[in-house]
Protein backbone atom coordinates (compact mmCIF):
# COMPACT_ATOMS: atom_id res chain seq x y z
CA UNK A 1 0.00 0.00 0.00
CA UNK A 2 1.29 3.54 -1.22
CA UNK A 3 0.74 6.01 1.73
CA UNK A 4 2.57 8.79 -0.08
CA UNK A 5 -0.33 9.10 -2.31
CA UNK A 6 -2.63 10.00 0.83
CA UNK A 7 -3.80 13.56 1.47
CA UNK A 8 -3.62 14.90 4.73
CA UNK A 9 -7.27 13.73 5.84
CA UNK A 10 -5.63 10.01 4.90
CA UNK A 11 -2.84 10.94 7.35
CA UNK A 12 -4.95 12.17 10.28
CA UNK A 13 -6.84 8.65 10.57
CA UNK A 14 -3.56 6.41 10.88
CA UNK A 15 -1.59 6.77 7.31
CA UNK A 16 2.06 8.03 7.18
CA UNK A 17 2.49 11.94 6.31
CA UNK A 18 4.13 11.84 3.09
CA UNK A 19 7.14 14.06 2.22
CA UNK A 20 5.05 16.07 -0.46
CA UNK A 21 3.58 18.92 0.66
CA UNK A 22 0.76 20.55 -2.15
CA UNK A 23 0.55 23.58 -0.68
CA UNK A 24 4.74 24.74 -0.40
CA UNK A 25 5.55 22.57 -3.77
CA UNK A 26 5.76 24.70 -6.94
CA UNK A 27 4.63 21.56 -9.06
CA UNK A 28 1.84 19.35 -8.66
CA UNK A 29 2.73 15.93 -8.38
CA UNK A 30 1.71 13.23 -11.54
CA UNK A 31 -1.24 11.27 -10.07
CA UNK A 32 -1.75 7.99 -12.37
CA UNK A 33 -5.32 7.52 -11.76
CA UNK A 34 -6.54 4.07 -11.80
CA UNK A 35 -8.24 2.12 -14.29
CA UNK A 36 -9.92 -0.03 -11.96
CA UNK A 37 -13.64 2.08 -10.65
CA UNK A 38 -12.98 3.36 -6.93
CA UNK A 39 -15.24 3.05 -4.30
CA UNK A 40 -15.50 6.02 -2.21
CA UNK A 41 -17.14 5.55 0.42
CA UNK A 42 -14.57 2.13 1.10
CA UNK A 43 -11.04 4.37 0.37
CA UNK A 44 -12.65 6.91 2.82
CA UNK A 45 -12.84 4.34 5.92
CA UNK A 46 -9.98 1.92 4.50
CA UNK A 47 -7.77 2.74 7.45
CA UNK A 48 -10.26 1.89 10.14
CA UNK A 49 -11.20 -1.29 8.59
CA UNK A 50 -8.87 -4.58 9.45
CA UNK A 51 -5.87 -5.11 6.71
CA UNK A 52 -6.79 -8.23 5.31
CA UNK A 53 -10.42 -7.13 4.13
CA UNK A 54 -8.40 -3.93 3.37
CA UNK A 55 -6.34 -5.66 0.71
CA UNK A 56 -8.85 -7.24 -0.46
CA UNK A 57 -11.22 -4.64 -1.31
CA UNK A 58 -8.48 -2.67 -2.28
CA UNK A 59 -6.56 -4.81 -4.44
CA UNK A 60 -3.52 -3.66 -2.48
CA UNK A 61 -3.84 -0.29 -2.85
CA UNK A 62 -5.58 2.56 -0.92
CA UNK A 63 -6.81 5.95 -2.60
CA UNK A 64 -7.54 7.51 0.57
CA UNK A 65 -9.42 10.63 0.71
CA UNK A 66 -8.18 14.06 -0.94
CA UNK A 67 -8.82 16.13 -3.80
CA UNK A 68 -6.40 14.35 -6.23
CA UNK A 69 -8.80 11.13 -5.51
CA UNK A 70 -11.30 13.34 -8.06
CA UNK A 71 -9.50 15.34 -10.30
CA UNK A 72 -5.97 16.14 -11.74
CA UNK A 73 -6.06 19.67 -9.51
CA UNK A 74 -2.53 20.49 -11.13
CA UNK A 75 -0.80 23.11 -9.01
CA UNK A 76 -2.64 24.25 -5.92
CA UNK A 77 -2.05 27.55 -4.16
CA UNK A 78 -2.51 28.71 -1.50
CA UNK A 79 -5.83 31.23 -0.02
CA UNK A 80 -3.68 34.18 0.16
CA UNK A 81 -1.37 33.79 -2.78
CA UNK A 82 1.37 31.97 -1.25
CA UNK A 83 2.09 34.92 1.21
CA UNK A 84 1.50 35.96 4.41
CA UNK A 85 0.46 39.46 5.04
CA UNK A 86 0.70 39.57 8.48
CA UNK A 87 4.30 38.14 8.77
CA UNK A 88 4.80 41.13 5.74
CA UNK A 89 3.44 43.71 7.81
CA UNK A 90 6.11 45.99 9.26
CA UNK A 91 6.53 45.36 13.28
CA UNK A 92 3.96 47.76 14.96
CA UNK A 93 4.44 50.22 18.01
CA UNK A 94 3.39 49.46 21.20
CA UNK A 95 -0.43 49.73 21.31
CA UNK A 96 -1.70 51.91 24.23
CA UNK A 97 -5.36 50.60 25.15
CA UNK A 98 -6.09 53.80 26.74
CA UNK A 99 -4.81 55.96 23.98
CA UNK A 100 -8.26 57.51 22.68
CA UNK A 101 -10.03 57.89 26.26
CA UNK A 102 -7.67 59.75 28.57
CA UNK A 103 -7.01 63.48 27.78
CA UNK A 104 -2.69 63.08 28.07
CA UNK A 105 -1.80 59.87 25.73
CA UNK A 106 -1.82 59.37 22.14
CA UNK A 107 -5.11 59.36 19.54
CA UNK A 108 -5.49 56.19 16.92
CA UNK A 109 -8.97 57.61 15.82
CA UNK A 110 -9.48 58.72 12.82
CA UNK A 111 -13.45 59.20 13.42
CA UNK A 112 -14.64 62.93 12.09
CA UNK A 113 -11.88 63.59 10.14
CA UNK A 114 -9.11 63.28 13.28
CA UNK A 115 -5.86 62.20 12.11
CA UNK A 116 -6.61 61.77 8.56
CA UNK A 117 -3.52 64.54 6.88
CA UNK A 118 -1.59 63.17 9.59
CA UNK A 119 1.22 60.06 9.47
CA UNK A 120 0.03 56.75 10.68
CA UNK A 121 1.30 55.66 14.32
CA UNK A 122 1.71 57.82 17.60
CA UNK A 123 0.88 61.33 17.56
CA UNK A 124 0.75 63.27 21.11
CA UNK A 125 -1.91 64.92 22.33
CA UNK A 126 -1.52 69.15 21.92
CA UNK A 127 -0.50 70.97 25.24
CA UNK A 128 -3.88 72.25 26.99
CA UNK A 129 -4.40 75.80 25.85
CA UNK A 130 -3.90 78.34 29.22
CA UNK A 131 -6.59 79.60 31.30
CA UNK A 132 -8.26 82.75 30.55
CA UNK A 133 -6.02 86.11 31.83
CA UNK A 134 -2.98 83.82 32.50
CA UNK A 135 0.43 85.66 30.94
CA UNK A 136 2.03 83.31 27.98
CA UNK A 137 5.62 83.47 26.83
CA UNK A 138 4.36 85.60 23.80
CA UNK A 139 2.96 88.15 25.91
CA UNK A 140 6.37 89.73 26.77
CA UNK A 141 7.24 89.93 22.77
CA UNK A 142 3.68 90.51 20.87
CA UNK A 143 5.53 91.23 17.62
CA UNK A 144 6.01 88.12 16.75
CA UNK A 145 2.37 86.91 18.66
CA UNK A 146 -0.22 87.59 16.15
CA UNK A 147 -2.63 89.44 17.70
CA UNK A 148 -6.71 89.27 17.31
CA UNK A 149 -8.32 92.46 16.83
CA UNK A 150 -12.08 93.16 17.73
CA UNK A 151 -13.52 95.75 15.74
CA UNK A 152 -16.77 97.28 17.76
CA UNK A 153 -19.13 99.60 15.23
CA UNK A 154 -19.11 102.53 16.41
CA UNK A 155 -22.20 105.23 16.33
CA UNK A 156 -23.59 106.02 12.91
CA UNK A 157 -25.72 104.85 10.13
CA UNK A 158 -26.05 101.38 12.07
CA UNK A 159 -28.07 102.98 14.07
CA UNK A 160 -31.67 103.74 13.86
CA UNK A 161 -33.76 106.54 13.85
CA UNK A 162 -36.63 104.92 16.42
CA UNK A 163 -33.41 103.72 18.34
CA UNK A 164 -32.16 107.31 18.70
CA UNK A 165 -35.73 108.21 19.27
CA UNK A 166 -36.15 105.81 21.99
CA UNK A 167 -32.71 107.86 23.59
CA UNK A 168 -34.46 111.02 23.97
CA UNK A 169 -36.84 112.22 26.71
CA UNK A 170 -39.85 112.23 24.66
CA UNK A 171 -38.92 108.39 23.51
CA UNK A 172 -38.96 107.52 26.79
CA UNK A 173 -41.78 108.89 27.51
CA UNK A 174 -43.75 107.40 24.90
CA UNK A 175 -41.86 104.13 25.85
CA UNK A 176 -43.41 104.79 29.20
CA UNK A 177 -46.90 105.62 28.19
CA UNK A 178 -46.65 102.47 25.39
CA UNK A 179 -46.19 99.96 29.20
CA UNK A 180 -48.85 102.20 31.01
CA UNK A 181 -51.45 101.14 28.55
CA UNK A 182 -50.59 97.58 27.83
CA UNK A 183 -50.36 97.05 31.66
CA UNK A 184 -54.16 98.83 31.71
CA UNK A 185 -55.04 96.72 28.65
CA UNK A 186 -53.64 93.62 30.60
CA UNK A 187 -55.44 94.29 33.86
CA UNK A 188 -58.93 95.11 31.96
CA UNK A 189 -58.65 91.78 30.52
CA UNK A 190 -57.95 90.28 34.05
CA UNK A 191 -54.52 88.86 32.61
CA UNK A 192 -52.98 90.85 35.19
CA UNK A 193 -53.59 93.00 38.92
CA UNK A 194 -52.52 96.21 39.85
CA UNK A 195 -49.94 94.78 42.73
CA UNK A 196 -48.55 91.58 40.91
CA UNK A 197 -51.32 88.96 41.07
CA UNK A 198 -53.41 91.00 43.50
CA UNK A 199 -55.87 93.37 42.91
CA UNK A 200 -57.16 91.99 39.37
CA UNK A 201 -60.18 93.32 38.07
CA UNK A 202 -62.36 90.21 39.56
CA UNK A 203 -60.93 91.00 42.96
CA UNK A 204 -61.24 93.89 42.66
CA UNK A 205 -64.82 94.45 42.17
CA UNK A 206 -65.49 91.62 45.47
CA UNK A 207 -63.13 93.86 47.12
CA UNK A 208 -64.80 97.23 46.82
CA UNK A 209 -68.09 95.98 47.43
CA UNK A 210 -67.13 94.58 50.93
CA UNK A 211 -65.20 97.46 51.64
CA UNK A 212 -68.46 99.87 50.56
CA UNK A 213 -70.41 97.19 52.89
CA UNK A 214 -68.34 97.82 56.05
CA UNK A 215 -67.74 101.47 55.63
CA UNK A 216 -71.97 101.42 55.23
CA UNK A 217 -72.03 99.55 58.17
CA UNK A 218 -69.56 101.98 59.85
CA UNK A 219 -71.70 104.84 59.14
CA UNK A 220 -74.98 103.44 60.30
CA UNK A 221 -73.47 103.05 63.44
CA UNK A 222 -71.43 106.06 64.05
CA UNK A 223 -73.63 108.25 62.39
CA UNK A 224 -75.57 110.58 64.93
CA UNK A 225 -79.09 111.44 63.84
CA UNK A 226 -80.77 114.22 64.46
CA UNK A 227 -83.21 113.68 67.69
CA UNK A 228 -86.25 115.14 68.10
CA UNK A 229 -87.59 117.63 70.46
CA UNK A 230 -90.87 118.12 72.69
CA UNK A 231 -91.71 120.55 75.53
CA UNK A 232 -92.94 119.89 78.37
CA UNK A 233 -96.86 120.47 78.06
CA UNK A 234 -97.49 122.18 81.26
CA UNK A 235 -94.32 124.15 82.00
CA UNK A 236 -92.62 124.61 79.09
CA UNK A 237 -90.66 127.32 80.70
CA UNK A 238 -89.29 127.38 84.36
CA UNK A 239 -87.96 129.67 86.35
CA UNK A 240 -83.97 130.05 86.66
CA UNK A 241 -82.25 129.44 89.76
CA UNK A 242 -78.77 129.26 91.09
CA UNK A 243 -75.64 131.60 89.28
CA UNK A 244 -78.01 132.00 86.36
CA UNK A 245 -81.03 133.29 87.93
CA UNK A 246 -79.16 135.96 89.97
CA UNK A 247 -76.95 137.13 86.71
CA UNK A 248 -80.19 138.24 84.45
CA UNK A 249 -81.97 141.11 86.56
CA UNK A 250 -85.82 140.00 86.52
CA UNK A 251 -88.03 143.41 85.78
CA UNK A 252 -90.93 145.19 84.18
CA UNK A 253 -90.10 149.02 83.45
CA UNK A 254 -93.02 151.43 81.90
CA UNK A 255 -90.69 154.02 81.26
CA UNK A 256 -88.75 152.92 79.66
CA UNK A 257 -91.29 150.30 78.33
CA UNK A 258 -89.20 147.42 78.59
CA UNK A 259 -88.63 143.44 80.05
CA UNK A 260 -86.04 141.20 81.24
CA UNK A 261 -85.54 137.78 83.24
CA UNK A 262 -84.15 134.41 83.50
CA UNK A 263 -85.74 131.51 82.45
CA UNK A 264 -85.23 127.68 81.60
CA UNK A 265 -86.53 125.77 78.37
CA UNK A 266 -87.59 122.28 79.76
CA UNK A 267 -87.32 119.94 76.78
CA UNK A 268 -87.00 116.52 76.41
CA UNK A 269 -84.93 114.86 73.24
CA UNK A 270 -85.41 111.56 71.29
CA UNK A 271 -82.26 109.96 70.98
CA UNK A 272 -83.80 106.25 70.04
CA UNK A 273 -82.82 106.32 66.57
CA UNK A 274 -79.44 106.87 67.59
CA UNK A 275 -76.85 103.82 68.46
CA UNK A 276 -74.17 105.33 69.94
CA UNK A 277 -74.62 108.43 72.51
CA UNK A 278 -75.24 111.59 71.02
CA UNK A 279 -73.30 114.74 71.44
CA UNK A 280 -73.80 118.43 71.25
CA UNK A 281 -71.27 120.61 70.42
CA UNK A 282 -73.90 123.73 71.57
CA UNK A 283 -76.97 124.70 71.31
CA UNK A 284 -78.60 127.80 70.51
CA UNK A 285 -82.00 129.53 70.93
CA UNK A 286 -84.23 132.07 69.44
CA UNK A 287 -87.47 133.40 71.28
CA UNK A 288 -90.21 135.00 69.17
CA UNK A 289 -93.55 136.12 69.87
CA UNK A 290 -95.89 134.88 67.15
CA UNK A 291 -98.06 137.79 67.07
CA UNK A 292 -96.41 140.58 66.69
CA UNK A 293 -93.03 138.54 65.11
CA UNK A 294 -90.35 140.24 67.16
CA UNK A 295 -88.22 138.34 69.24
CA UNK A 296 -88.55 138.22 72.98
CA UNK A 297 -85.49 136.35 73.90
CA UNK A 298 -82.01 134.25 73.25
CA UNK A 299 -80.56 130.73 74.90
CA UNK A 300 -77.37 129.23 74.90
CA UNK A 301 -76.68 125.85 75.93
CA UNK A 302 -73.29 124.18 76.13
CA UNK A 303 -71.30 121.13 74.95
CA UNK A 304 -73.37 118.07 76.47
CA UNK A 305 -73.72 113.99 75.87
CA UNK A 306 -77.18 111.99 75.53
CA UNK A 307 -77.29 108.52 75.87
CA UNK A 308 -78.55 106.58 72.94
CA UNK A 309 -82.07 104.85 72.85
CA UNK A 310 -83.68 107.27 75.52
CA UNK A 311 -85.39 110.43 76.00
CA UNK A 312 -83.46 112.13 78.49
CA UNK A 313 -84.53 116.20 79.41
CA UNK A 314 -82.14 118.84 78.68
CA UNK A 315 -83.14 122.57 80.27
CA UNK A 316 -82.05 125.53 77.63
CA UNK A 317 -80.89 129.03 79.24
CA UNK A 318 -83.13 131.61 78.11
CA UNK A 319 -82.88 135.32 78.39
CA UNK A 320 -85.80 137.33 77.92
CA UNK A 321 -85.41 140.79 76.97
CA UNK A 322 -87.57 143.49 75.34
CA UNK A 323 -87.40 147.01 74.98
CA UNK A 324 -90.66 148.99 73.58
CA UNK A 325 -91.44 152.76 72.73
CA UNK A 326 -94.29 152.80 75.02
CA UNK A 327 -96.11 150.80 77.51
CA UNK A 328 -99.20 150.84 74.44
CA UNK A 329 -96.62 148.73 72.91
CA UNK A 330 -98.64 145.16 72.38
CA UNK A 331 -95.45 142.96 72.84
CA UNK A 332 -94.59 144.15 76.60
CA UNK A 333 -98.43 144.28 77.37
CA UNK A 334 -98.98 140.53 76.35
CA UNK A 335 -95.83 139.86 78.51
CA UNK A 336 -96.50 141.67 81.43
CA UNK A 337 -100.15 140.78 82.10
CA UNK A 338 -98.82 137.38 81.37
CA UNK A 339 -95.96 137.64 84.03
CA UNK A 340 -98.16 139.89 87.06
CA UNK A 341 -98.82 139.16 90.58
CA UNK A 342 -101.91 136.01 89.71
CA UNK A 343 -103.92 138.34 92.89
CA UNK A 344 -104.26 141.30 90.44
CA UNK A 345 -107.03 138.98 88.60
CA UNK A 346 -110.27 138.27 90.50
CA UNK A 347 -109.87 134.68 89.37
CA UNK A 348 -106.37 134.18 90.55
CA UNK A 349 -105.23 132.56 87.16
CA UNK A 350 -103.13 134.38 84.89
CA UNK A 351 -103.20 134.36 81.10
CA UNK A 352 -101.01 132.20 79.30
CA UNK A 353 -98.41 133.48 76.71
CA UNK A 354 -97.68 132.31 72.93
CA UNK A 355 -94.32 132.36 71.92
CA UNK A 356 -92.18 130.09 69.39
CA UNK A 357 -88.88 128.98 69.95
CA UNK A 358 -86.28 127.97 67.33
CA UNK A 359 -83.24 125.97 68.12
CA UNK A 360 -79.87 125.38 66.17
CA UNK A 361 -78.32 122.23 66.97
CA UNK A 362 -74.16 121.54 66.25
CA UNK A 363 -74.02 117.64 66.68
CA UNK A 364 -70.75 116.13 66.67
CA UNK A 365 -70.17 113.55 63.76
CA UNK A 366 -72.48 115.65 60.95
CA UNK A 367 -70.73 118.41 58.41
CA UNK A 368 -73.58 121.43 59.49
CA UNK A 369 -76.15 121.99 61.88
CA UNK A 370 -79.76 121.75 62.73
CA UNK A 371 -82.37 123.69 63.45
CA UNK A 372 -85.54 122.72 64.32
CA UNK A 373 -88.87 125.40 65.94
CA UNK A 374 -91.71 124.82 67.47
CA UNK A 375 -94.43 126.88 68.76
CA UNK A 376 -95.88 126.96 72.12
CA UNK A 377 -99.71 128.64 72.99
CA UNK A 378 -100.80 129.69 76.53
CA UNK A 379 -97.69 129.06 78.71
CA UNK A 380 -97.93 130.20 82.15
CA UNK A 381 -95.23 132.94 82.71
CA UNK A 382 -91.94 131.24 84.64
CA UNK A 383 -91.83 134.24 86.59
CA UNK A 384 -94.10 136.19 88.57
CA UNK A 385 -93.93 139.71 89.74
CA UNK A 386 -95.02 141.66 93.17
CA UNK A 387 -98.34 142.56 93.38
CA UNK A 388 -97.08 146.46 94.30
CA UNK A 389 -95.38 145.84 91.06
CA UNK A 390 -95.32 148.41 88.21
Amino acid sequence: MDYDRKSAVSSFYGGRRGSFDALNHSQSPDYAPSGRPRDDASSFYADRQPRASHEMLTGGQSAGYNASSFFAAGRLEPLKGGRDEEEEAPEAQTWDVYADFNNAGPRYSTAFGIGQHQDAGYHQLPPPPPPPGAKTDGDADSSHTPVELVTVPALGPEWQLAEMKNMTKSGRREIKSEKRQEKWKAWHRGETGMCGKWFTKKFLAFFMFGLAAIIGTILAITIPRVPGLSFNSSTPLVAATGSYNASIPTQFSRYPANFSFPAYADIQVDTTANIIPLTFNYISAQVWDPNTNLQVGTGYFGKDTLPAKSYPKIQVPLNFSYVASNDTDPTWNEWYNACKNAGLYATGSRPGVNFKLILTMDIAGLPSTQSQSTQVNAAPCPIELSINAA
